[in-house]
């Protein structure tokens, strides 16, 4: 087997985050020559944090210039690691980060690169990989014959790297940081409580556009409809999805939930979440949104009406019943607001 680069940029506490330890595991699993390529302001407590992981060499640019994502600085560290390791495979995490700048490091190399790929493997003495077409509707095998070759792997499709930590000896590479126009004074973000997109939680609660409809009464309730839902994501720690028709609604002049954009989007034209559980409600099931469940495990959705999509096969169960009354129940056992 070839040589392998891992490529990892650290985070701002200077540790790696769990998608660059799954992508460790991926690189240990093809059993080539590991070598471990670490970007960011301080690189020794993530080296230290993958210690043992049997990496032949530790390599790292370092420095304020590379503490931050920046097309300019991040594809020059990776550029000077690749060119010091040698290696022909280079394996990273498929962040917002490496994505934006490992494409061109390929190209810089004289190189192919692969994104979004889900899992990578030994077959016939050479790497293969796996990704998804078509909106996770077909799935297909690469190799190839150019080298490096560059492959960015998605979060979420293979366990973490775990083991023990220690001390490891880096070999710095330098590099002179281009010139940049940029500065980054801060971030601003809202807190923790407040995010909707969780990727991480063991639930995916999908609202869908039911919700902003006329209820039993005749009347709409989307503020208690928005009080619902809200208490329920923060009371069960849920990641929030939601169908075309909702998050649509915003460019129609209609009633909408303030805090769903099309981020939030579930299925063929949005996200395939990968949790463990998913609960739908106010939303029909058609085809087109449930192929974006195709990795939730335990689906089960709350519908009025019984011969909805999720009623034909595409849940576990259904509750025919209203979800305002339901979620207002939930909630309660979760003390949590309930309108």
């Amino acid at each position: 087997m070839e040589a392998i680069l891992l490529l990892a940029h650290t985070e701002p506490d200077g540790s790696l985050a769990k998608p660059a330890l799954e992508a460790l595991a991926a690189a240990k699993g093809l059993g080539g020559e590991l070598m471990v390529g670490l970007v960011g302001g301080a690189t020794q407590a993530a080296a230290d944090q993958i210690a043992g992981c049997g990496a032949v060499r530790f390599l790292a640019v370092t420095g304020p210039a590379f503490a931050e994502p920046r097309y300019s600085t991040d594809a020059a560290a990776a550029e000077a690691l690749c060119r010091a390791a040698g290696a022909p495979l280079v394996i990273a995490p498929a962040t917002s980060r490496w994505a934006r700048a490992l494409p061109g490091v390929a190209y810089r190399l004289g190189g192919r690169v692969d994104t979004h790929a889900t899992n990578i493997a030994v077959a016939g003495g050479g790497p293969v990989v796996t990704r998804w077409f078509y909106r996770q509707r077909m799935e297909a095998t690469l190799t190839r014959t150019g080298r490096p070759w560059v492959v960015l792997l998605e979060a979420g499709c293979g366990a973490a790297w775990s083991g023990a930590a220690g001390a490891a000896a880096v070999e710095a590479v330098a590099v002179e940081a281009p010139p940049t126009r940029t500065t980054v004074t801060g971030v601003q973000a809202p807190q923790a409580d407040e995010q909707t997109i969780r990727p991480d939680a063991k639930l995916l609660f999908v609202a869908g556009a039911g919700w902003t409809k006329k209820q039993a009464d005749g009347a709409t309730h989307v503020a208690e409809a928005e009080s619902l839902i809200l208490g329920f994501l923060r009371a069960a720690k849920a990641s929030l999805g939601g169908s075309k028709s909702l998050v649509d609604l915003s460019g129609e002049g209609e009633a909408v939930l303030r805090f769903m954009t099309h981020m939030n989007q579930i299925g063929q034209t949005g996200a395939t979440p990968r949790h463990p559980k998913g609960l739908s409600a106010c939303c029909h099931g058609e085809e087109p949104h449930v192929v974006g469940w195709r990795f939730v495990n335990q689906r089960r959705a709350i519908n009025l009406d019984p011969n909805c999509g999720w009623a034909r096969g595409k849940a576990d169960v259904l509750y025919v019943a209203d979800a305002f009354e339901v979620m207002r129940h939930v909630n309660r056992l979760l003390g949590a607001p309930v309108g």
